[in-house]
């Protein structure tokens, strides 16, 4: 099994945190898109999106995007209910870490410490927003739980996690979700945990590099 892979991105860490909850073996293959490695044909080949991360499985075969990756991996693991109900919460979790605490912190967070975004920039502004809102989700949630489904630690955890814990970077103040901060803390308490995850290099810098984003 190999993991195409960029260290400083927080979907690529969810698929390393949970290979090394699980002690499942894998070639890690980096990837450095801010040098184009993720333009060439070859990498088109593995994913037309031309997006890390990117799993090859034994017998050759390629699964894109975090939260799928996640949900193969866990299958018939702990991580991932057996219970109908309780796996369809899991994928709810899921679609909401893209759709709202992707862009909201992590997105927000890789512009800013890029030099892409002012902190003030109307786009910079309203990302904020959204990052404030699906915090504010997650506080009204954890509550009463210990853990987003069925009070146990699941994917939903991972994928959460791994954008949720950089929060700060992008000027959240996390002092204000009280819940989300000792979440963070029992995520992190997890048997096997590892948080790898590496600072944006010199070449990310707006203009700096060749990729997706410029």
């Amino acid at each position: 099994m190999r993991l195409y892979d960029y260290s400083a991105s927080a979907n690529c860490y969810k698929a390393r945190l949970l290979l090394a909850q699980l002690g499942q073996p894998y070639e890690r293959i980096p990837i450095d898109i801010f040098a184009g490695d993720t333009l060439t044909d070859d990498f088109a080949a593995k994913n037309p999106a031309r997006s890390t991360p990117v799993l090859e499985t034994d017998d050759g075969r390629y699964l894109q995007e975090s939260g799928a990756i996640l949900w193969y991996l866990a299958e018939g693991s702990e991580l991932l209910p057996a219970d109908p109900f309780e796996r369809a919460h899991v994928l709810r979790w899921l679609i909401l870490e893209q759709t709202d605490v992707m862009p909201g912190i992590g997105g927000l967070r890789f512009r800013l410490l890029t030099g892409r975004w002012a902190p003030d920039d109307p786009a910079a502004v309203h990302r904020r927003d959204l990052g404030l809102s699906a915090l504010g989700m997650l506080e009204a949630h954890l509550r009463d739980r210990r853990f987003f489904v069925a009070d146990r630690y699941t994917i939903a955890d991972i994928a959460l996690y791994a954008y949720t814990h950089t929060a700060r970077d992008a000027g959240f103040d996390l002092d204000r979700f009280p819940e989300v901060s000792a979440w963070l803390r029992r995520v992190e308490q997890q048997p096997g945990f590892v948080n790898d995850l590496e600072p944006y290099p010199e070449n990310a810098r707006g203009g700096a590099g060749r990729s997706i984003y410029d």
